[in-house]
């Protein structure tokens, strides 16, 4: 599999070699590593927030991943995967600048949805998706016995930094 450039795809051009190309647009899962590294600074909150996260598309917005020529270069969106060990939390955070969906692939995840100290919750399992606009501060959490597995997709070709509410653990936590 061919490595990535640090531009995003567009067309083939005249003298580029259509294989090449196609190469360049496809991530595979042989190729793809948990980074149980990225969100590590938020287990200084408590072990439960350990999670790995599994770039396919763009470097999200948890760190500089731009020099890692496995991850296809953003053009409008950022996908990967987040593994979950049981008992597992994504601790309550504000995307201010765009919308975040989560499709479960495997296991069983609690979102919460939040405004303030209320929380609606909802528990979701194989092929469910919910979408949370922008604004609107959302939490995650494994509650099955086994690891879950789930898409992440980020409506923004470079998401801004993630803010912990001030009901969220997470809230004052910094990444030194």
């Amino acid at each position: 599999m061919t490595a990535h450039t640090s531009a995003a795809p567009s067309e083939p051009t005249d003298d580029q070699d259509l294989e090449a190309f196609t190469d360049s647009l496809l991530a595979s899962k042989d190729s793809r590593e948990p980074d149980w590294g990225t969100l590590s600074f938020q287990e200084k909150a408590g072990p439960q927030y350990r999670r790995a996260q599994i770039r396919y598309v763009g470097s999200g917005a948890t760190g500089n991943h731009d020099g890692d020529n496995r991850i296809i270069p953003s053009v409008g969106f950022t996908f990967s995967n987040m593994l979950l060990p049981p008992g597992a939390e994504g601790p309550e955070h504000v995307h201010s600048d765009a919308e975040e969906a989560f499709f479960i692939l495997e296991g069983s995840v609690e979102v919460g949805v939040h405004r303030g100290t209320q929380v609606a919750r909802r528990t979701l399992g194989y092929r469910d998706m919910i979408v949370i606009p922008p604004g609107v501060a959302r939490s995650l959490k494994n509650v099955g016995d086994v690891d879950a597995l789930l898409c992440v997709v980020i409506g923004a070709t470079k998401p801004q930094v993630p803010t912990y509410p001030e009901t969220s653990p997470l809230h004052g936590v910094t990444r030194d």
